[in-house]
């Protein structure tokens, strides 16, 4: 998983050079509803549904339509590994936000010095290299990153007790729906070049359709809290990816940030004593 996840980056980064963020996430979302909701229908994961069909249209909007659009949209414009970089704040802004809907649990001292060294990181990941960082992709990155970490709390709140796959193929199948008709007018002029189509084809199958069947294993084999250990390693996954196979280059700003925003992650998101474990947000690219 810290692989598959991982590797999105580099995909996208690949796609947006000949296809629009809206193609692409079409592209991407409906191939892989298409793959996954047969399977969900045979468990009877999507009758179940129907009744909630609201929280799970916003559930899409947020973890789904939007961030993987902006994602695509930041990637025209700076490098795979530093988006892959950037979303590594995804728990920072998890815990900000936790705090900010009167959860006082992540208020403490340790918190919130994970919360200050994170931000630290983000600025040195950035700030170093802000001569060569495009203002309006940051300004993407970061709706991608707060909806990553929003994403997970409207799952928790109000989809908690619905069937997992049901509601990863129903998603998918919606933000297919949304970005169809946009889609329509935004195809390439000429048929794509082959790594492009790999590409596309990567993100559907690999790292959405079977990704997602691969989380949902995982989860039952280590539990929910241990599964989300991969948070922390897929963008060291991007980032070698991107500088090995697209020569983007690896800064000073970059590394320090990184291990900065590591850091700062692990304390923000930690356990506070004596209290149940909880589940870390997980950013599927």
């Amino acid at each position: 998983m810290c692989v598959i996840w991982g590797v999105p980056y580099l995909m996208i980064r690949v796609a947006v050079r000949e296809l629009s963020p809206v193609t692409l996430v079409f592209a991407r979302t409906g191939i892989a509803a298409l793959l996954l909701l047969p399977i969900a229908a045979a468990r009877g994961e999507l009758r179940p549904l129907l009744p909630r069909w609201r929280q799970l249209a916003l559930f899409s909007a947020v973890e789904i339509a939007i961030p993987w659009l902006l994602l695509s949209s930041a990637e025209r414009r700076i490098t795979s590994s530093l988006a892959g970089l950037l979303i590594a704040a995804v728990p920072l802004v998890g815990t900000a936000v936790t705090a900010a809907m009167g959860d006082r649990d992540v208020l403490d001292a340790r918190r919130l010095a994970g919360l200050a060294l994170g931000i630290v990181g983000v600025a040195a990941l950035v700030g170093l290299d802000v001569g060569n960082t495009s203002a309006a992709a940051l300004f993407e990155m970061a709706g991608v990153a707060v909806c990553y970490a929003v994403g997970p709390i409207i799952l928790s709140r109000t989809l908690d007790d619905a069937p997992p796959l049901g509601v990863v193929a129903s998603s998918l199948a919606l933000a297919a729906v949304v970005y169809a008709p946009v889609a329509a007018f935004q195809l390439p002029g000429a048929w794509p070049q082959a790594k492009v189509i790999a590409s596309v084809l990567g993100l559907a199958v690999l790292c959405t359709a079977i990704a997602f069947l691969l989380f949902f294993a995982l989860i039952a084999e280590a539990g929910p809290v241990r599964a989300t250990v991969i948070t922390y390693v897929n963008p060291a996954v991007a980032a070698v990816l991107g500088v090995a196979l697209l020569s983007e280059s690896f800064t000073t700003g970059m590394g320090v940030g990184f291990v900065l925003i590591l850091a700062g992650s692990v304390l923000a998101t930690g356990r506070v004593r004596g209290a149940p474990a909880r589940e870390l947000a997980v950013a599927e690219p």
